[in-house]
């Protein structure tokens, strides 16, 4: 079938996991057909998995769908990974993609650490609902959004639901400035290679954790 690919289990979206089967399950009981259902899965996604930066890893495990929902927290591609593996466990097609975006309300220190306020390889979906792919991006919690005075981006399964381009003060938020496709799986590779040249400070060695990334990490 033409969306097969689109349906599999894969090394990152890893749908055939307690984790997964259990989130896809739970989150969208009730659900009648899979715009419902994807609506579902999506708040679940958003809300019940912490953002947080700072749980990027150069550890390809660590971005598995089933560690991931464990973890309970994770950065935009993480939360992407989950509800793209949580929808293809409901027989919903989902891929993955990705998109380099200008974030203009990023905190200071960890612009000043990158070098840029733009974040390559940001994470969202694609779901096939209603014969067409509709976006979304699950990334920021609504908890994280009432905070920082960001609007929730919300998702209703039938129009793409991406980042605001305002805040709720109108101030210029977030602006996707290169589109870097979609994939059947999380292109690790690829990302880590665009980390590597986009932040060289960060990513120059082997390995990245959570104490590079913290403003409050001392010793």
């Amino acid at each position: 079938m033409e969306h097969d690919r689109y349906l599999r289990a894969t090394r990152f979206l890893d749908i055939g996991s307690p984790e997964v089967a259990g989130l896809a399950e739970s989150a969208a009981t009730g659900a009648t057909g899979d715009v419902q259902a994807a609506v579902k899965l999506f708040l679940a996604v958003r809300d019940g998995i912490r953002y947080d930066y700072r749980a990027i890893s150069m550890d390809p495990d660590a971005l598995s769908a089933s560690r991931v929902i464990r973890a309970g927290r994770s950065f935009c591609v993480g939360k992407a990974v989950v509800l793209c593996a949580a929808c293809r466990a409901r027989a919903i097609p989902c891929r993955l993609g990705f998109a380099d975006v200008r974030n203009h309300l990023a905190p200071a220190h960890l612009v000043e650490l990158m070098g840029t306020d733009v974040f390559v390889f940001h994470g969202y979906v694609e779901m096939l609902l209603g014969g067409r792919w509709v976006k979304a991006t699950p990334a920021f919690d609504e908890a994280l959004c009432r905070r920082f005075g960001v609007r929730p981006v919300e998702f209703d399964g039938v129009n793409d639901a991406l980042f605001h381009e305002y805040d709720a003060g109108r101030n210029l938020h977030m602006q996707y400035v290169r589109q870097r496709g979609t994939f059947d799986d999380l292109p690790f590779e690829e990302m880590f290679r665009a980390f590597r040249e986009a932040y060289p400070a960060i990513f120059q060695g082997a390995s990245v954790s959570a104490r590079d990334l913290d403003p409050d990490a001392s010793g």
